[in-house]
């Protein structure tokens, strides 16, 4: 048994939570969920990003105090965790007495060691980002994010000592050569870094919405360097060396291409500077693209999709929960940009889910009622199903520890596809009750065994339904691994029960 600590960007509350925040959550509920199943120790946090420039400004914009607001918005993430069946061990809120605690002792810590001084800066801004840029970086004066006009600003700040890390961060990534993956976005980031670093403002004096400086009182913390600590915060730093030491080392960053400066240049040089190891993993995904558009809705025209348009609990009203979660596993690989629309989802709810997992559900418990009595019977030890099996669990266990959820769902959809086709050849529909019969529906009823197990931290709830009609006791998650995925261990003589449809298809819109 080991020990992984997985975590998502905290969101920030601006707005209210949309599907690109559940793209990022699910993955990594998924991978949690896995890790859980394998036995390891698991720690997974996400949470709400609340101080800034852009949070003090949508509280004004609807009339409240910043605090209120907070409060409000971060519990409609809350909500929508709980719509997605999301298994976080901890919400962090950037606004708890905990998180001022850790910010201030971790940059006091830099502080102290000599990598933090005075200056002031002029430059570029953009309220969005929370970030400066130089005219070389923007786009004609504009963010290259969000595409809206920079501002100049000039102000006394106290800066991070970025550029004394240059060589320290070169040799880690050089020794550390899965420090980002996938590897396009190591190589952005070590490009970022041999490019030559600056050194960075980290205060702010024109706003008061953030963590003060222990230092200078008239100062506050910039968002990014209050918001990347939170993953130290949920582990105890400044309260509990030990549990700091226990899951530090283990250490898993989940976050979109968009923060990869922030995650992968930044943070690691922060940890450094503070005396710690940066963290273990920075797993780095794309956007969702809606016609071939990053999901924002500060980028929207007027009548065109936009990102607060597309609720999660919308979706799982219309899908359901693990369906919605599936799809957004399954259709893209953890890296890469994915296009995400309405009919996407139908189709892989109406071919994978309805037409593939679903009928084979269907149709193995609706012979089992017919050909005998109700009753499972035992798989074969030398099944040829058994074959496809083991291929189909070693490559999903590989995918699932490589942050892979797609990879490791379509292995298991090898084997639902293996499975489907073995009942063809042998129609058992068509069989006499006896020996024969019996073989084949047990080898379908391993198969399906050991695809609820594999596919448990896609659709937890889906998968225990699936586990009750074979006539299993207790539930998939809840096997020990890696004996559960062996072959041959469905329990001959539980009841096996004919259901509703696990998912009726869905008549495609006009």
């Amino acid at each position: 048994m080991g020990r992984f600590y997985v975590t998502t960007p905290i969101y920030y509350v601006n707005d209210a939570p949309h599907v690109g925040h559940a793209y990022t959550t699910v993955n990594a509920d998924a991978v949690a969920r896995w890790h859980r199943l394998i036995g390891d120790e698991t720690k997974f946090l996400t949470g709400t990003d609340e101080h800034g420039q852009k949070v003090a400004d949508a509280a004004a914009k609807h009339e409240m105090s910043p605090r209120a607001w907070t409060d409000q918005t971060s519990a409609r993430f809350r909500e929508a965790w709980d719509a997605l069946n999301i298994s976080y061990d901890d919400f962090i809120r950037t606004t708890e007495p905990r998180h001022f605690e850790s910010v201030q002792k971790f940059l006091t810590a830099i502080y102290e060691n000599g990598y933090i001084y005075k200056d002031v800066y002029k430059g570029l801004y953009c309220v969005s980002c929370e970030d400066y840029y130089t005219l070389e970086s923007s786009v004609h004066g504009n963010c290259p994010i969000h595409e809206r006009a920079l501002v100049e600003m000039e102000e006394e700040n106290w800066f991070f000592k970025l550029s004394a890390f240059e060589d320290r961060l070169i040799e880690y990534y050089t020794t550390n050569p899965n420090f980002v993956t996938p590897e396009t976005k190591r190589n952005e980031a070590y490009s970022f870094i041999k490019g030559g670093l600056r050194d960075i403002s980290i205060t702010r004096t024109s706003i008061s919405w953030g963590i003060p400086v222990p230092w200078d009182e008239k100062h506050v913390f910039y968002v990014w360097y209050d918001a990347l600590i939170n993953y130290l915060t949920a582990i105890g730093y400044g309260r509990d060396d030990d549990e700091v030491a226990r899951w530090w080392p283990h250490s898993h960053h989940l976050i979109g291409k968009e923060i990869i400066r922030f995650h992968c240049v930044w943070w690691p040089a922060m940890c450094m500077a503070a005396g710690l190891e940066p963290p273990s993993h920075v797993q780095v995904h794309g956007w969702l693209l809606v016609g071939g558009q990053k999901l924002s809705k500060t980028m929207a025209a007027e009548g065109e999709v936009r990102l607060t348009d597309i609720a999660p609990v919308t979706l799982t009203n219309e899908f359901g929960v693990d369906p919605v979660r599936y799809y957004l596993l399954r259709e893209t690989s953890l890296g890469n940009d994915g296009e995400f629309s309405h009919e996407g989802i139908t189709q892989r709810y109406n071919t994978d889910l309805a037409n593939n997992l679903g009928n084979l559900v269907a149709r193995v418990t609706t012979v089992v009622s017919s050909k005998c009595a109700g009753v499972g019977p035992a798989p074969q030890a030398n099944s040829v199903l058994r074959i496809e099996a083991e291929a189909a669990i070693a490559r999903a266990a590989e995918a699932w520890n490589r942050f892979s959820p797609q990879g490791a769902l379509e292995a298991t959809w090898t084997l639902i596809g293996a499975t489907n086709a073995y009942l063809e050849r042998h129609a058992p529909w068509k069989m006499e009750p006896g020996p024969d019969v019996d073989a084949v529906l047990g080898d379908a009823l391993e198969a399906i065994r050991l695809v609820a197990i594999l596919s448990t931290p896609a659709m937890p709830e889906v998968c225990e339904e699936i586990w009750r009609r074979v006539g299993l006791a207790g539930s998939p998650s809840g096997q020990t691994y890696p004996q559960s995925v062996v072959w041959g261990q469905y329990c001959a003589d539980g009841p096996v029960e004919r259901g509703e449809p696990l998912f009726p298809r869905i008549v495609k819109r006009p």
